[in-house]
């Protein structure tokens, strides 16, 4: 498995965040966490990636206990691409991506041959080698997120955690990213992310977890887990699951936006609501 967590309990303090929570995310599978704010998705990443530590329970990431790894050894196991970068430098892009190299180097040495091949490989993965020596904070919204793709690829570790990764993108950046990520699950990497868009976990995620009240409400591929009255009640709001094209693609519908036509024209327009 990639990552194992069991029984893991988190709390800030007096207040308990997570409880007792366990599943397993075996190699090359792309996971959805969803939930609505304040539930625990970050924190739950935070633990896996070995930056909350004050645990109860274990997590394993690749047969290793993420608590007791050195840093270093973390970073051959574990890469993070977070909702948003702000560099305080311009730096090309090139160079963001090679700073991912460093848990290869010694101390005061600078990035070699082999660390910049990788870097220049990993912007050819994700189909941006032609960034390569424009500067970071020219790029846009998306094109930034996919540098931060490449660097997490440089970084050489099979697992990748991804919190909200398209939070600030655009319909077509959004498609974009998601459509690369998948893309490198199908080639043998393991990758969590956060969403708050059931209909994202729908269209390319392998499995989803889904957290609520700091619990595992439900784990399992989305078409048997996304339902009407999950999300209903995950977010407090009625909403439909509906099928289109022959059940080839589902998404969500609040229920309150199409009660008018509804009772106007007295039918509903989708195909099938399951």
């Amino acid at each position: 498995m990639s990552i194992s967590v069991k029984n893991l309990s988190f709390a800030y303090g007096s207040h308990e965040v997570l409880h007792d929570i366990s599943f397993e995310i075996p190699e090359g599978m792309l996971v959805n966490v969803l939930g609505p704010n304040g539930v625990g998705k970050s924190t739950l990443f935070r633990c896996i990636l070995g930056l909350n530590i004050g645990y109860s329970g274990s997590i394993e990431v690749n047969g290793k206990d993420i608590k007791h790894l050195p840093i270093r050894e973390r970073a051959r196991e574990i890469s993070y691409i977070p909702q948003s970068h702000a560099p305080v430098y311009d730096y090309e892009v090139l160079d963001v991506v090679l700073m991912a190299t460093g848990a290869d180097l010694k101390i005061l040495s600078n990035p070699g041959c082999n660390q910049r091949r990788r870097a220049y490989e990993a912007l050819e993965r994700v189909g941006i080698e032609d960034f390569a020596h424009r500067m970071y904070t020219h790029l846009s919204g998306g094109e930034q997120q996919l540098v931060l793709v490449a660097r997490a690829l440089a970084q050489n570790a099979n697992t990748i955690v991804m919190d909200e990764p398209t939070s600030a993108l655009d319909y077509g950046n959004t498609m974009r990213v998601l459509s690369c990520v998948r893309q490198l699950a199908r080639e043998g990497l393991s990758i969590v992310q956060s969403t708050h868009n059931p209909d994202h976990a729908f269209l390319y995620s392998d499995k989803t977890l889904v957290i609520k009240d700091g619990r595992v409400d439900a784990y399992g591929p989305p078409y048997d887990v996304i339902t009407s009255e999950l999300i209903s009640g995950l977010y407090s709001l009625e909403v439909e699951v509906n099928s289109l094209y022959g059940d080839k693609v589902r998404v969500c519908v609040p229920v309150k936006e199409i009660a008018h036509d509804r009772t106007e024209n007295g039918k509903d327009g989708i195909d099938e609501v399951i």
